[in-house]
C-alpha cells in the first residue's frame, strides 16, 4: 500500500494531511469486506453522483479482471454451456449500495415524510451491524446525510464521512473524517475523487491479487 499511498500524495500534494484518515478508513473497509459486511454510501447532488461512481469501482473489476473463484464457477458450470458463458464473464465484487440510486424509495420517503429522512430511511432498512456507512457533504451539513450517520452510530455500523476544510457537523458524526482541504464546493469535489478512487485500488489490491 505504501507505494501507491506515496504515488497519491505525489500526484496530490493537498492530500498529505488526510493520510492518517484515509489508512484508518481503508482498514475499516477491508476489515468489513473480510467478515462478509458491506458499504453503503449516500450524498447529495455530486456526491450522489460520487456514490454511484465509487459503487461502480467496487462492484466489478476497476484496474484489473477480477475471475470469480473456481468454486463458484464450477457451480455455474454444473448448468451447461449457459452457465459456462456465465461464469467466465462474472467478476468478483466487493458488496456496495449507492443509497440516492433508489429512485422510487427516495421520492416516496421525501414525498410522504421528509426528505431529510432518505438517508436514514435505508440505513435503517439495509445496514446490518459492521456494515459501513460512507457518507459524502462537501460542507458537512447536509441534514439527510447527517440523520444517515446518527442511524449509523445507534444501530452499530461503522461510518466514514468524506466532507472539505471545516468538516462541519458530519466530522463530528462520522467514525472516521476525511477532510479534504478545501472550502470551495467543486475544489472539494475534485479532492474527492483521487480519495475514493485510492480506496477503490487497495480494496481491489487486497481481495483481488495477481
Amino acid at each position: 500500500m505504501s507505494t501507491r499511498f506515496s504515488a497519491l500524495f505525489a500526484r496530490h500534494p493537498d492530500l498529505a494531511g488526510c493520510e492518517k484518515d484515509l489508512g484508518e478508513a481503508f482498514e475499516t473497509l477491508k476489515a468489513a469486506y473480510q467478515n462478509g459486511q458491506k458499504l453503503l454510501v449516500c450524498g447529495n447532488g455530486g456526491s450522489a453522483a460520487d456514490s454511484e461512481h465509487i459503487v461502480g469501482e467496487l462492484m466489478k473489476g476497476f484496474l484489473k479482471r477480477r475471475p470469480i473463484p473456481a468454486g463458484q464457477a464450477a457451480i455455474l458450470e454444473r448448468l451447461g454451456d449457459h452457465g459456462k458463458q456465465i461464469s467466465s464473464r462474472l467478476e468478483g465484487a466487493l458488496a456496495a449500495i449507492s443509497l440516492p440510486s433508489q429512485m422510487s424509495l427516495l421520492t416516496a420517503t421525501a414525498n410522504d415524510g421528509d426528505y431529510e429522512m432518505t438517508f436514514a430511511q435505508q440505513v435503517y432498512g439495509l445496514g446490518r451491524p459492521g456494515d459501513v456507512l460512507l457518507a459524502i457533504s462537501t460542507s458537512g451539513k447536509s441534514r439527510n446525510v447527517c440523520n444517515a450517520l446518527v442511524v449509523a452510530k445507534a444501530f452499530g455500523l461503522k461510518s466514514i464521512g468524506l466532507t472539505g476544510r471545516s468538516g462541519a457537523e458530519l466530522a463530528q458524526l462520522a467514525d472516521i473524517a476525511i477532510k479534504v482541504p478545501s472550502d470551495n464546493v467543486a475544489e472539494i469535489q475534485e479532492l474527492h475523487l483521487p480519495v475514493y478512487h485510492w480506496l477503490s485500488v487497495e480494496l481491489e489490491a487486497a481481495f483481488f491479487p495477481e
